[in-house]
Formats: C-alpha cells, sequence, structure tokens
C-alpha cells in the first residue's frame, strides 16, 4: 500500500498553477462546496480560529471525498502541533510567522524523517493506512508526498531569506501581506513600495532554490502574481463569500418596492 499522493504537489512538480480557497467555518460540508466548485485546494486555519482536530479531521475527509487536498496552517504550539494534521492526513501544514533560518530549521526537524529530519514516526494513523504502509515506504513517501510551507509574512527573516528558500524539506514559502503591512509600519497599504518588493524577494527566492511560491490572491491580480512566479494562490475564503453574499441579499430586500403604476 502506497501513501496518497498530492494533487497539490502533481500540479506544482508538473509546472500548473493550483487555485485554493481559505476556510475559517470548521464545518466540513463548507469543504464540499468548495470540492464541487472545483478548488484544488483547501486550507483551513487553527492559527486564527478555535477549530479543534476533530473539526479538521472532518474536513481532511472531505476533501479527499472529493479528490482535493487540505494545507492546515498550525498554531506554533509543540511538534505535536505540526505533525497532527500531518498524521490525520493532511496533504500538508502551513506554519505561521517564521523569523529566522533557526525558526525554519527547526520547523524540518520537526515534520520531516529520515534524512532530512527527525519527525517521531507512528504510521498508525490515516496517513500511514494504519499501519498497512510499509515503515521504510512511509518514511520514504512522508518526505516526498506530503509539503511544508513556511509563512514569511514578517520583514524580519528577509535577512536569512535565500537560506531558509535552500532548506530541505520546505517546499513552500507564503508570503503573507497583511501582517507584512503591519510589520513595516504601514498596515492595510498593500501597494506600499517595501510589501511589493518583498513580495517579489520571496518569489524569487523560492524559484533561485527550486521551491514554489505561495500568496493571497483574487481573480483582479491572478496575472500579476503568476508573472511574478506565485504558483500557488489562495483566492479567497469562505467567510468574505458568504458576508458578500448575505449582504447583498439584505440591501436587495431593503430596497424600496417599486410603486405601481396608477392608472
Amino acid at each position: 500500500m502506497n501513501m496518497r499522493p498530492s494533487k497539490v504537489l502533481d500540479l506544482l512538480r508538473g509546472g500548473e498553477t493550483v487555485c485554493a480557497v481559505k476556510l475559517n467555518l470548521a464545518d466540513s460540508r463548507a469543504v464540499e462546496i468548495a470540492g464541487i466548485a472545483g478548488f484544488d485546494c483547501v486550507w483551513t486555519d487553527m492559527e486564527h480560529v478555535p477549530n479543534d482536530l476533530g473539526q479538521v479531521e472532518k474536513q481532511i475527509l472531505a476533501a479527499k471525498a472529493y479528490g482535493m487536498d487540505t494545507l492546515v496552517r498550525v498554531p506554533r504550539g509543540s511538534y505535536s502541533s505540526l505533525v497532527w494534521p500531518l498524521e490525520m492526513d493532511a496533504s500538508g501544514i502551513m506554519v505561521p510567522h517564521v523569523m529566522s533560518l533557526e525558526d525554519a530549521r527547526q520547523i524540518v526537524r520537526q515534520t520531516r524523517f529520515h534524512p532530512v529530519g527527525r519527525r517521531p514516526v507512528d504510521g498508525g494513523n490515516a496517513d500511514g493506512g494504519f499501519c498497512a504502509v510499509d515503515f521504510q515506504d512511509y518514511l520514504r513517501q512522508s518526505n516526498e508526498r506530503r509539503f511544508i510551507v513556511v509563512q514569511i509574512e514578517d520583514p524580519e527573516p528577509l535577512a536569512e531569506l535565500e537560506e531558509i528558500a535552500a532548506l530541505p524539506g520546505i517546499d513552500m514559502l507564503f508570503f503573507g501581506p497583511g501582517d507584512f503591512s503591519q510589520g513595516i509600519g504601514h498596515p492595510g497599504d498593500f501597494t506600499h513600495p517595501d510589501l511589493l518588493a518583498a513580495r517579489q524577494q520571496v518569489a524569487d527566492a523560492a524559484l533561485r532554490h527550486g521551491k514554489f511560491a505561495g500568496t493571497v490572491g483574487s481573480p483582479a491580480n491572478r496575472e500579476v502574481l503568476i508573472n511574478l512566479g506565485y504558483r500557488f494562490i489562495s483566492m479567497g475564503a469562505d467567510v468574505v463569500g458568504l458576508s458578500q453574499y448575505f449582504s447583498g441579499l439584505v440591501s436587495a430586500f431593503r430596497q424600496p418596492a417599486p410603486q405601481k403604476k396608477k392608472g
């Protein structure tokens, strides 16, 4: 038995661009809706959202039913916080606020098996087919078929960005413009020259070292991001879509009713 392949890695390694969507809602039915819509990947959040592991596990199962990958943004806790989503068979994890080369090295050590890292071995969970995957195959395929994403969303790691991008075991650098804008003292200014320069720097470093670049985007700037070198683009979020839809309905309902013509 082999581990389940990653759709995201297959697409990226084939030179394609991945269309992803962020989920704040914990309900696995939101994942199903994303799957029906045709997204390649959903990324669910445990950094800012109080989703528990049981809810995330159901989301992973729902994504698998629709042939999608699940990327879990993990909280910065113990090493178990990093590996639990992988053992539940998420295709990848995203680690927020990676601040230095040493920080990135520790992430690799805790999330990759020998010979890349020293992740503790179990194999008795969903990712290892509940011990049905051979031990050596499990270690090798986990390193090959699961992806580790580090978020570059602060100015501090830029000084060591080349070294971070060169680390074996890291698959993707993900640029986070929101926190970066705050970090440079211009919160919410997504056209600030320093932010645009950093966005380009992250993509260039990833490409130079054979890694992938990811970020948030929209249909309006999709081509711009692709031209910069980004191949994993998160195109929106469930809460944004639902908020806009609900607001539109209420706005339409509150409009004055058209007056009937007399006579």
